[in-house]
């Protein structure tokens, strides 16, 4: 069954039980994430369990207090929550932006985990014509209402990828003709020194880590923004923003 999440400022419901569970999924409700009980183990966890590999819906084992927080109802083992969005394919977008005679703009987050910094990363990319944002299932920052309000609406209108692998899905970008650019600490030049009027998929890290070391070996370029204070790093949501703005300026063409 549903009952509305513990969080006023949440649209989203809340799905519990894992007869539910099940149903939910097998009607085709996206699922944003699942939260089953340690050492859950009877016929119908193993049917949810099959139904959560078939369609790579990301969850995670925790202890029974945890799900207790989430709902004081019988929740059986199984809570997670519906999502706020209809994920896409970047195999369904792709193809169709080339056949528009479109230089696709794709922007890839790894492992960008604050609500409120993906919404405003949204926003900017919105703003900025970005064609879809691509997310990993797993690691990634909850597509909620936080996340939709701080986007101003911005999650409603831009196509947003949830990827299981996102190894694959760069090595997919590449083979379809896709320049990976990498914005990193560890560059050499300057993101404005590099040509963005091609087909591009620019790459953003979390503040904590940075980008993956199996993602930065697979881009094309390695970008970094110029920095004359003394604070290292930029929050990551400017720094998209200053990224993707580059972009269209040079799309443009300077007109200054």
């Amino acid at each position: 069954m549903y009952t509305t999440g513990r969080n006023k400022q949440e649209d989203k419901m809340l799905l519990f039980g894992t007869r539910a569970v099940i149903e939910a999924i097998k009607s085709d409700k996206e699922i944003d994430k699942l939260y089953l009980q340690t050492s859950l183990n009877n016929e119908l966890s193993r049917e949810l369990m099959m139904l959560i590999k078939e369609q790579n819906i990301p969850f995670q084992y925790v202890p029974v207090e945890k799900l207790n927080r989430l709902t004081g109802k019988n929740h059986q083992g199984v809570v997670g929550y519906l999502s706020e969005l209809s994920y896409q394919k970047i195999e369904d977008i792709l193809p169709f932006l080339f056949e528009q005679g479109k230089v696709p703009l794709l922007l890839v987050l790894d492992r960008i985990t604050d609500v409120r910094n993906f919404g405003a990363i949204s926003r900017s990319a919105e703003c900025a014509g970005v064609d879809a944002i691509i997310i990993p299932s797993r690691g990634a920052a909850q597509v909620n209402a936080d996340a939709i309000k701080t986007s101003a609406g911005a999650l409603h209108k831009i196509a947003v990828c949830r990827e299981e692998n996102l190894k694959q899905t760069i090595d997919y970008l590449k083979e379809s003709g896709l320049r990976i650019i990498a914005c990193s600490e560890k560059a050499e030049h300057y993101h404005f020194d590099c040509d963005l009027k091609v087909p591009l998929a620019i790459l953003m890290g979390s503040e904590e880590d940075g980008i993956s070391s199996e993602y930065l070996k697979r881009a094309d370029d390695l970008v970094k923004i110029p920095m004359q204070g003394t604070i290292e790093s930029l929050n990551v949501s400017v720094a998209t923003g200053i990224v993707l703005f580059e972009v269209i300026r040079q799309r443009m063409g300077d007109r200054g």
